[in-house]
């Protein structure tokens, strides 16, 4: 079977769902690797959250594991609050480039990513793999080389920005499926 996603914005305490967003509402997938590319309506519209606006961001599976000491997971935990959407947003992705994990002090450059080779022109988006819960645990998840990273910035702050903020390292996402 394949596994289902919610982008969601965490409160401080990690675990309580501020808001989320649904992607039915954008005509998407719900697969992990049905809507996680560079320039999708969806994606988009939930990195537009998080320009110059640090939050705490997990893509949340419904086959992910429950949250520490509660029994439900972030997927689950959406239906108690505020759903965003459906509005489309466009992201000038030349001007706001950088994926930025004040957690870690980590950025991606989304202009480095490389294109899919059999998708002339796409990239893989970094935000949704990079901060998902349950990936691997159905159809539709990232399946190629390098999973390491893929969920590990999952809880995090995360903000998107024009400009990279001084002392962080540059996480380089070279995911190919």
């Amino acid at each position: 079977m394949g596994q289902y996603y919610k982008a969601a914005i965490l409160k401080k305490n990690k675990m309580t769902v501020k808001s989320w967003m649904y992607t039915h509402d954008y005509d998407n997938g719900l697969k992990l690797m049905e809507h996680s590319y560079i320039g999708n309506n969806f994606v988009d519209t939930f990195e537009n959250q998080l320009i110059s606006n640090p939050q705490r961001v997990v893509w949340g599976g419904d086959y992910a594991d429950e949250c520490k000491n509660r029994k439900s997971n972030i997927y689950d935990r959406c239906k108690d609050s505020i759903k965003i959407g459906p509005r489309d947003v466009k992201v000038d992705h030349e001007t706001y480039r950088f994926i930025v994990n004040h957690s870690k002090k980590l950025f991606v450059d989304k202009i480095s990513v490389p294109e899919i080779a059999h998708w002339e022109g796409t990239r893989i988006h970094p935000l949704p793999l990079l901060t998902c819960e349950g990936n691997g645990r159905g159809g539709g998840d990232f399946r190629g080389d390098e999973k390491n990273i893929v969920g590990s910035w999952a809880r995090d702050l995360i903000s998107i920005e024009a400009e990279l903020p001084k002392d962080y390292k540059q996480l380089k996402f070279n995911l190919k499926e």
